[in-house]
């Protein structure tokens, strides 16, 4: 039996900090009203000639350092965005350009927040199939260039970022231990940017009902986890840490309340990452490795629901 065991992780965060109390000067708001309601504090933002590439080009070479993992040798890479430089090609093509890995497959994978759980399925699958040896999969985005920054229902909410993870093909019972992936497409109008090529040929902004994605988050994220829990017939009580997408405080506390979860076993960085939608997993799972939070043989349960809607849950031994 063939695994895709976790190899190598890195992120980036762009240098430039807007705390909530900057907020103000936007909108009507302010740290108390922010805080209470979402656990954010502070929100990194990507300089105006800084793109999504340049962050996910960071965030595979922290990974590569940390694992010493020369590119040469990786086989796939995926890119998990909602916010790519260009509508096409691909972000993914712009990171094997930079590191001169030729003739791989290399491309972009868009399910908004849930990006990278979908990804580490179909990487897990890519290795387990024998197409490929080593993937590089990366979690970047630029949201702060598509949030609509006069509306406070929002601006407040998103950041920007990049995770990476390497995954390589071992026969030890490691790394990706099962997976669940959902959609429905009927709540569309949820959570959505309202622009795209073919709808009016601009970018868009990002539009939400945050009541329809509380109620929906919450049940859709614990039933997910079960499920992914079940699959690889271990209990909740065998996960040593819960990593959930960091939408928000609230919607964090409640998923792992109603799966019986302790918060003291919950990983949560939306204080000071904010929602940084496919980059906020790898994000929260690199800061935690990398400060020795998260430990060689965790079992960690990873969950993620965003626009679609599309969510899913991810079980990996580290």
């Amino acid at each position: 039996m063939i695994y895709s065991e976790i190899i190598g992780y890195g992120h980036y965060l762009p240098k430039k900090i807007l705390k909530n109390n900057d907020l103000k000067k936007l909108v009507n708001t302010s740290d108390e009203w922010i805080y209470s309601r979402t656990g954010i504090k502070q929100r990194h933002i990507a300089k105006k000639s800084e793109l999504t590439s340049d962050l996910a080009i960071k965030a595979a070479e922290d990974a590569f350092v940390q694992s010493k993992t020369n590119p040469s040798e990786i086989d796939c890479i995926i890119v998990a965005t909602t916010t790519p430089d260009n509508t096409f090609p691909s972000t993914a093509t712009k990171v094997q350009n930079h590191f001169n890995i030729k003739n791989i497959p290399s491309f972009d994978l868009q399910a908004v927040c849930s990006g990278f759980i979908y990804s580490l399925q179909v990487a897990d699958s890519f290795i387990k199939s024998k197409k490929s040896k080593k993937i590089l999969i990366i979690g970047a985005e630029t949201l702060s260039k598509i949030v609509d920054w006069g509306d406070r229902r929002t601006c407040v909410l998103f950041g920007d970022g990049a995770g990476s993870l390497i995954l390589s093909s071992t026969k030890k019972k490691t790394g990706v231990m099962s997976t669940k992936l959902y959609s429905d497409g009927s709540w569309h109008d949820s959570l959505f940017a309202d622009g795209g090529p073919s709808l009016n040929q601009k970018v868009g902004k990002i539009r939400m009902n945050g009541q329809d994605i509380f109620k929906q988050a919450v049940n859709k994220l614990s039933q997910a986890t079960s499920e992914a829990l079940r699959e690889c017939g271990i209990g909740i009580t065998d996960v040593d840490w819960f990593v959930p997408h960091q939408a928000n405080q609230r919607i964090i506390n409640s998923t792992a309340k109603k799966l019986g979860i302790h918060p003291d076993n919950t990983i949560s960085t939306v204080e000071n990452h904010a929602n940084t939608s496919a980059a906020s997993i790898p994000l929260a799972l690199s800061s935690s490795l990398k400060e020795g939070v998260i430990k060689k043989n965790d079992i960690l349960a990873l969950c993620a629901i965003g626009g679609g809607l599309t969510w899913g849950s991810c079980i990996l031994k580290v």
